[in-house]
């Protein structure tokens, strides 16, 4: 069985130079061969005129929004890809995406999971967001789909630096720290980056090194209280537990949507722990997920697992089998939007109740859950 062709989504806002990072990219020999899928947006189609000398590996979508047209253009797209590479057509290792300057990248993270013949032939290896040094505070201060494309990545491609000054560079860094604390930046140097970069980004794979997988969950920590959901039934929290590790500062500038918290817990969580509260927070505020993502030691399960999500669609979890033995740490990060910052770490607390003696899981109540207060 043939193994799932990566899949790159290169995503930013308008003009950050996602097409020059691409140009330079298709010359990468790291890179492989590389499918370009480009989605124009209009009837002019700039974007698909400037890929220099890359006509034969590069498809066009229909004209229209990619988070519009998503579900039926993509899935033709490449399934169109598949049929010619098996016709001897065209040869590819990998495919890239680029997207419209003002697309989502939920919807395609979606159509790769929920579409079965894209998904037993395709895996998205990560999202790429290049962000513009000169224009970036700016555009990120207007757009809300600038931050959610910086929320999103795994990787930030920072590009125009020669020409952005030293206080734009710094108060990019730090809205990007609020933004997306755990995605590595790299700088572009005329659309140029270091080979194989933006590649191999996703944790989701039973040979990934563990270095791998904490790069992939990387995130700044700070302390918060111990015990925000005391009082909940049926549950406590132990006391020698770490407490919360936030990922970022806990207040964001007033025009930013994106908040982002992490917990670190170093014993196994209970099934009934991690399940219910997966399913409540998909279930009470699934559309504001930008991003979750972990590795996880459930109790009396000896093989973590990693797992990944956009909102509500979640990739298949993926086991660790060459997990140290001795190393039970779970970690989770939620990257989130119109969230209270309070009620997203108070949401990733309950990863630490533990069943009191006795206790059924049943037992649960979640006020501080309810759909008013998140």
């Amino acid at each position: 069985m043939q193994s799932q062709t990566p899949v790159t989504l290169l995503t930013g806002f308008l003009g950050a130079g996602k097409t020059t990072l691409l140009n330079r990219l298709l010359h990468d020999p790291a890179a492989g061969r590389i499918a370009v899928v480009v989605n124009e947006f209009g009837d002019a189609g700039l974007d698909h005129d400037l890929i220099e000398e890359a006509a034969e590996d590069v498809v066009l979508m229909a004209a229209g929004c990619i988070c519009c047209s998503i579900r039926g253009d993509l899935s033709r797209t490449l399934m169109s890809l598949l049929n010619r590479r098996s016709q001897g057509e065209l040869a590819f290792d990998r495919v890239v995406i680029e997207t419209t300057g003002l697309a989502d990248p939920g919807p395609v993270h979606h159509t790769l999971l929920i579409d079965k013949e894209l998904a037993a032939s395709f895996a998205l290896d990560g999202i790429v967001t290049a962000v513009d040094s000169v224009l970036g505070e700016d555009t990120l201060n207007q757009h809300a789909e600038a931050q959610a494309q910086v929320a999103m990545a795994d990787r930030i491609v920072l590009t125009k630096r020669d020409l952005a000054n030293r206080a734009a560079k710094r108060a990019l860094a730090r809205r990007l720290d609020r933004l997306n604390p755990g995605a590595r930046r790299i700088e572009a140097e005329h659309g140029a980056v270091p080979s194989g970069a933006l590649f191999g980004l996703s944790a989701l794979g039973q040979e990934t090194s563990r270095s791998d997988v904490l790069d992939w969950l990387a995130a700044p920590n700070a302390a918060a209280p111990a015990d925000p959901l005391a009082g909940i039934s049926g549950f406590s929290l132990p006391q020698q537990e770490p407490v919360l590790e936030i990922g970022g500062p806990s207040h964001h500038a007033t025009d930013s949507r994106i908040v982002t918290a992490s917990v670190t817990i170093d014993t196994p969580i209970p099934a009934s722990v991690f399940d219910f509260w997966l399913d409540a927070l998909i279930a009470l505020r699934g559309a504001d997920i930008l991003r979750l993502k972990g590795i996880v030691h459930i109790k009396d399960v000896p093989t973590p697992f990693v797992f990944h999500g956009v909102q509500h669609i979640f990739e298949p979890p993926v086991p660790l089998r060459g997990w140290s033995a001795g190393d039970h740490t779970s970690r989770v990060v939620v990257i989130a939007r119109d969230f209270a910052q309070e009620y997203l770490e108070q949401s990733l607390a309950m990863l630490r109740m533990r069943p009191n003696e006795g206790g059924e899981t049943q037992g649960i109540t979640v006020h501080t859950l309810s759909a008013a207060a998140l």
